[in-house]
């Protein structure tokens, strides 16, 4: 159980420290008002959902867009990597991306990257 003491101090200061911005935001904000509450639209008061302003169609471009973009994860440690593994490693990058390129072949024969 003594392993543990470092990890549930470092858990404990982490509740108080939490609990203390909770505390001081709390003592020092204004108190509520309605009006200032409420989104600034040019003057214009707000008649709609945010989330209903933008079409469903975008969620899949966001999708894609963070599937893709997840490579650029992978690729920024193997370029460190790459010089001491060597032709495997190189050979793992460009499997890696033949996924990925299949996975954007997938997609636009899906129609995911067409507007109408």
């Amino acid at each position: 159980m003594e392993a543990f003491g470092p990890a549930l101090v470092l858990l404990a200061v982490a509740v108080l420290a939490v609990a203390g911005a909770y505390g001081a935001s709390a003592a020092v904000r204004l108190s509520y008002a309605p009006v200032t509450c409420e989104a600034f639209l040019s003057g214009t008061p707000v008649t709609e959902h945010a989330v209903s302003r933008y079409h469903v169609r975008w969620y899949a471009v966001t999708m894609l867009f963070l599937a893709f973009d997840m490579e650029m994860v992978f690729m920024y440690p193997w370029v460190l990597v790459v010089g001491e593994m060597g032709a495997k490693a190189v050979v793992e990058m460009f499997l890696f991306l033949a996924v990925l390129v299949a996975a954007v072949v997938y997609a636009w024969r899906e129609g995911a990257f067409r507007w109408t």
